[in-house]
């Protein structure tokens, strides 16, 4: 495999597995960095702005939710606010935070920065952590 198709792949993988659809691109990120160790920041990179855009068409999906629709879910996040942004790659629930930050129609640049930087720092993590095992 190339390069190029390994990062179109884990482009697709990342945007997948951050929309609603259940999906990991972890285990991908990892088989990336032992074939191209040099190309750490590219990997991580990419799998972040997968996973951010992917997340971003949730928040999409949440805006076409009506208003009186009432979610319990959505409660979590009317309790800490747009801060949970930060936690859209925790399995299971963090799907859900941008959905509600949609529906509560929060403010779209906001939106992106957090997620952007909660989906950067958890790749990153998860990148620092690889390599030193490898």
């Amino acid at each position: 495999m190339s390069f190029t198709s390994f990062l179109i792949s884990l482009f697709t993988s990342a945007f997948i597995s951050s929309t609603l659809l259940p999906g990991g691109s972890e285990a991908l990120v990892v088989w990336g960095m032992t074939e191209w160790k040099e190309r750490l920041w590219d990997i991580v990179l990419v799998a972040s702005a997968g996973n951010t855009l992917g997340a971003l068409v949730t928040y999409l999906i949440g805006l076409l939710i009506p208003n009186k629709v009432v979610q319990k879910k959505i409660e979590l996040f009317k309790k800490w606010g747009p801060i949970c942004l930060l936690f859209t790659w925790v399995p299971i629930i963090g799907d859900a935070f941008p959905l509600a930050a949609g529906w509560l129609r929060v403010n779209w640049i906001l939106t992106a920065v957090l997620i952007l930087i909660g989906k950067f720092t958890r790749y990153a993590a998860l990148a620092y952590g690889t390599s030193l095992f490898l």
